[in-house]
């Protein structure tokens, strides 16, 4: 890809290896840099979709799959599943603000396997602390990181908003726009206050003072 077409991209969106489906196909915008880590790819192919960049040790494919991969994406990048640290949506990750993206959409990576979930939730983390936007998007959810302040616009798609403590304590969380509002409240890890809020107005608003806040929207 050439260094104009890179820079009229202005997000990421990484389709891993969890549940995924024909919903995940919305997420395939003209501005979007497609990644397929591992399945996600394959995801990508067999829907005609050729990625930008697929990524991971492809264990997760079969020989048949992983030799369309390489021929069908833009670039390929293979690695060691015995020799490598990180997970391969972590891989993608760190690829990804490598390249300079600082809108990056996790699409997939909730499913099954819970310790690939939550280690996905956790990512959120790192990519908050580079300094990047992060989304996490399955079919019935979307979650994000709040430090300091977050806008959310009311979307039909998702009924409640869930605040859910990352760290172990989140202090001075102010609620605007909820039907159940909180102002200067503490919310501590491992207790449910934050569970199944409403949007009430076009837009909310969410302020803390310190911590690391999980915001889940969802829907049933």
């Amino acid at each position: 890809m050439s260094d104009r077409e890179h820079s009229r991209r202005s997000k990421a969106v990484i389709f891993t290896g969890g549940t995924l489906g024909e919903w995940a196909m919305d997420r395939m915008t003209p501005e979007a840099f497609l990644i397929g880590a591992d399945r996600g790819a394959e995801f990508l192919v067999r829907h005609g979709v050729r990625p930008h960049l697929a990524l991971g040790d492809f264990d997760s494919v079969t020989a048949e799959q992983r030799n369309e991969i390489a021929e069908f994406s833009l670039e390929c990048l293979a690695c060691d599943p015995v020799d490598k640290d990180w997970t391969d949506t972590e891989l993608a990750i760190r690829e990804a603000v490598s390249r300079g993206y600082r809108h990056i959409e996790i699409v997939g990576g909730l499913g099954t396997r819970f310790d690939h979930s939550l280690a996905n939730v956790h990512l959120l983390r790192q990519l908050a602390e580079q300094g990047c936007e992060g989304r996490l998007i399955d079919e019935h959810n979307e979650i994000r990181l709040c430090k300091g302040e977050l806008r959310l616009e009311a979307d039909s798609r998702y009924k409640y908003v869930s605040l859910l403590p990352l760290s172990m304590v989140v202090k001075g969380v102010t609620l605007e726009g909820f039907q159940y509002p909180l102002t200067d409240a503490t919310l501590t890890l491992g207790w449910s206050l934050g569970v199944s809020n409403v949007l009430m107005d076009a837009q909310g608003r969410i302020t803390l003072s310190e911590g690391q806040l999980l915001v889940i929207r969802s829907r049933d």
